[in-house]
């Protein structure tokens, strides 16, 4: 993971690659993690940070979707529940298995909750996590003490995974590494090559970073896995190809842990635009959303409506008996969901199947598109089996359904606020151990110390305070104010690590304001 050294090998490295994987959220992971574990020579390239966009601004759940139960899609729940198992397995430092209340209001909501409930359970077989089962307004009120009591009739507990997005994607990329892999952030590709057939033959890629000539790299396969920028390659590579992507707003907002103090998140099934919503326990906080509002312009980064934020707030109030207002949101974060657009028009974005496509350009481009992070791997495995098709390949066998990810741990102490690293931990703490100096404590309330920033830098390829504060750790997503008032410190130690000057840091400092008022929630008018 040493980046520059890795930009300098690639300038000079003439041999060709098997892969080249285009984007470094979970989809592009998925993807080059299958292809390295198979044997190929693999690079990943992401335009600036691994899951800066869609993939770290998830609702934090690894779930079979109970939602796509509700509509039919029997086939994606049964696929994301032997697929939450199996991550679950594989990266036990990540994912937590957590309980969900579903409240209910009557007779009639107990018994269709319950019985679709128990369908969730058995299409997820031997990797469920746990029975589902109907409980009383007793135990619905001892288990969410901060729920509404009026005309709770009772609920009904079921179990899915909770986990750290952002984090699972720098573990996939060091997984890639460690198995013999390439990957590199803030490097954008700007051309793809054809040979005299037609079909691609490589790229040219820019850093973005250190800026410098740009690089021409031979490939013989190529996969576009860039999510809701999936439509820029594919018109790359053709400027006539139609819109793959359908986008859709999701928004979250962050709240103290006296709004859900328990261990059990709520789950409310029937909203006013007919979707669902989350409050879940996620690093001592709590996350409430999502939103599902369709959108025209896709960017790095989204903001939230005022209709979404109120949505949220309004439906909060509905339920929980002190409901949070403007001033007790500690973050709000907008992420767009890159759907494959309906053949049909007029379908609503919440009815779009989350299910993934593949599509093959006449040049043997290989695009996936659609799909969410539960189902990464076999999103994975999916588009590698369909390149080795197209290209006539031999086939070969997918491991990673066994697969450790990179700091997988048992017996994880989840009130560590370093749980996340995993078997990491013990190597920061080491470093420390070293370098003393780098046992400082930035923000006492979220265990965040200058080792952390240094780890991040020399083993986990961030390249900015927004890296770092965003998705290294999560404080930008936790707790705004907080992140701006450490980002000074924070630049202070990236700086030294990466020998960049004053006028780095300042400029740092300025793009990384910018970004964070883009999570403050304004007052009300």
């Amino acid at each position: 993971m040493k980046r520059e050294e890795i930009v300098a090998t690639l300038r000079t490295d003439l041999q060709p690659w098997d892969i080249i994987v285009i984007g470094g959220g979970a989809t592009g992971l998925g993807a080059a993690l299958e292809a390295v574990t198979r044997g190929y020579r693999t690079l990943l390239l992401e335009q600036v940070d691994f899951a800066q966009s869609t993939s770290s601004k998830s609702t934090k759940l690894v779930h079979g979707g109970v939602r796509y139960l509700a509509q039919g899609d029997v086939s994606l729940v049964r696929e994301a529940s032997k697929e939450r198992g199996l991550l679950a397995r594989n990266a036990p430092h990540l994912v937590r298995n957590l309980s969900f209340v579903i409240p209910t209001f009557n007779w009639w909501e107990n018994l269709k909750y319950t019985i679709g409930l128990k369908m969730y359970d058995w299409l997820a077989g031997r990797l469920s996590l746990g029975k589902s089962k109907h409980i009383s307004r007793t135990e619905a009120l001892e288990r969410l003490s901060t729920l509404k009591p009026d005309k709770l009739a009772g609920g009904v507990l079921y179990h899915d995974g909770q986990f750290d997005d952002s984090r699972l994607a720098v573990n996939l990329a060091q997984t890639i590494v460690d198995k013999g892999g390439t990957v590199l952030n803030y490097m954008r590709v700007t051309t793809l090559h054809k040979d005299e057939f037609g079909r691609i033959s490589g790229l040219t890629v820019r850093d973005i970073l250190d800026g410098g000539d740009d690089i021409y790299l031979n490939s013989n396969g190529v996969i576009n896995a860039t999510g809701v920028f999936a439509d820029d390659v594919l018109e790359m590579d053709n400027p006539a190809a139609p819109k793959s992507i359908a986008a859709s707003q999701g928004v979250h907002v962050v709240l103290d842990r006296k709004f859900l103090p328990g261990h059990d998140a709520l789950m409310i099934p029937s909203t006013s635009d007919g979707r669902v919503l989350f409050a879940v326990p996620w690093h001592n906080k709590v996350v409430v959303g999502t939103t599902d509002t369709p959108v025209n312009t896709i960017s790095l980064q989204p903001h939230a409506l005022e209709t979404e934020i109120n949505f949220i707030l309004t439906t909060a109030d509905q339920y929980l008996a002190a409901p949070p207002s403007r001033a007790d949101v500690k973050s709000v974060w907008a992420g767009l969901r890159p759907l494959a657009a309906a053949k049909a028009e007029g379908h609503k974005t919440k009815e779009i199947s989350r299910s993934h496509k593949i599509i093959v350009a006449n040049s043997r481009l290989i695009t996936i598109i659609g799909g969410k992070w539960t189902t990464y791997r076999r999103m994975g495995q999916d588009v590698v089996e369909k390149l080795e098709k197209v290209l006539v390949w031999k086939p070969t066998q997918s491991v990673t359904a066994e697969l450790p990810i990179h700091g997988a741990m048992s017996g994880v102490n989840w009130d560590d606020p370093w749980y996340f690293y995993g078997s990491d931990a013990a190597r920061i703490r080491d470093l420390e151990a070293s370098q003393p100096e780098l046992s400082e404590i930035l923000s006492k309330e979220f265990g965040i110390s200058k080792s952390q920033v240094a780890w991040a830098v020399r083993e986990e390829m961030a390249r900015s305070v927004e890296d770092f504060l965003g998705r290294r750790v999560r404080l930008l997503f936790l707790d705004v104010q907080e992140a701006i008032r450490i980002a000074p410190a924070v630049a202070a130690v990236m700086a030294s690590e990466l020998r960049k000057d004053e006028s780095w840091i300042a400029r740092q400092l300025e793009h990384f304001n910018a970004i964070a008022a883009t999570y403050i929630i304004k007052p009300a008018n």
